[in-house]
């Protein structure tokens, strides 16, 4: 059996191992899944009569929760990394030989289904509460690339983040800055409405030309420059969090 070959078997028994963990643990699907669905109902049923955004609010809410359900499912990659890491798993699996490399990509895989699976449910509440996007066939094919490739960017980011903390609640805590930089940006109301300082810190952060670029494509008028930012900023992660995680796996395993 080639490496290549070898490499893939191992990284599928890795992904189904690391599917069986999500599927046994509750809290995982609950963040994962439906907390970006409850957040939904409670912004748009609870909160959006209060905001002027120019369309209907499920038309506008619906991009940033797309990111949100990206960015929930994401603290439970980083303390399963560092789980393995802390708890000697990665050395039993050492000693069966499995490939480092399906050992990381296993985590991203696993990471980036589950995201897609929540913007699969978002996008499915949404259509049930009104969402009434003008995006052509293209336009969702956009979408659905721009959410695959900013899953599977910090996806990687986050496994890293995994590898490098000491313990398993600082894995977790690592992470949060990624859960909570969609709240501050345009996905709930226009970067324009807000103040000095914080509409400077919204316009320039990395989340903003992302939900920008997904609220383009959904309304059929997507925005070059926003997409050329989101594209930068996710390919960025990617590379970032590839390097730190490779590096961070050979120093420690």
């Amino acid at each position: 059996m080639s490496a290549v070959s070898t490499t893939l078997a191992d990284s599928a028994i890795m992904l189904r191992r690391n599917l069986k963990h999500t599927l046994r643990n509750p809290t995982t699907m609950f963040n994962a899944v439906l907390f970006p669905i409850v957040l939904m109902l409670m912004f748009v049923k609870v909160l959006g009569g209060g905001f002027d955004v120019g369309v209907d609010y499920i038309d506008y809410v619906t991009p940033g929760l797309l990111v949100m359900a990206v960015s929930y499912g994401l603290g439970a990659t980083a303390t399963e990394v560092n789980s393995d890491m802390t708890k000697g798993v990665i050395n039993r699996l050492k000693v069966m030989d499995v490939s480092r490399g399906a050992i990381l990509s296993g985590h991203v895989v696993i990471t980036t289904v589950r995201a897609l699976v929540a913007c699969a449910a978002i996008v499915g509440v949404a259509f049930l509460m009104g969402f009434d996007p003008a995006a052509s066939a293209l336009d969702w094919l956009g979408v659905i690339g721009v959410v695959l490739l900013l899953a599977f960017a910090a996806s990687w980011l986050t496994v890293a983040m995994g590898l490098a903390a000491k313990t398993v609640e600082s894995a977790g805590i690592a992470t949060v800055p990624l859960i909570m930089l969609p709240f501050l940006s345009s996905a709930f109301v226009p970067a324009d409405t807000m103040g000095t300082g914080v509409r400077q810190f919204v316009e320039y952060q990395p989340f903003t030309p992302i939900i920008e670029t997904l609220r383009g494509l959904l309304a059929g008028n997507p925005a070059s420059g926003d997409l050329i930012a989101a594209l930068a900023w996710c390919v960025g992660f990617a590379l970032v969090g590839y390097v730190w995680a490779v590096s961070t796996f050979k120093k420690r395993a």
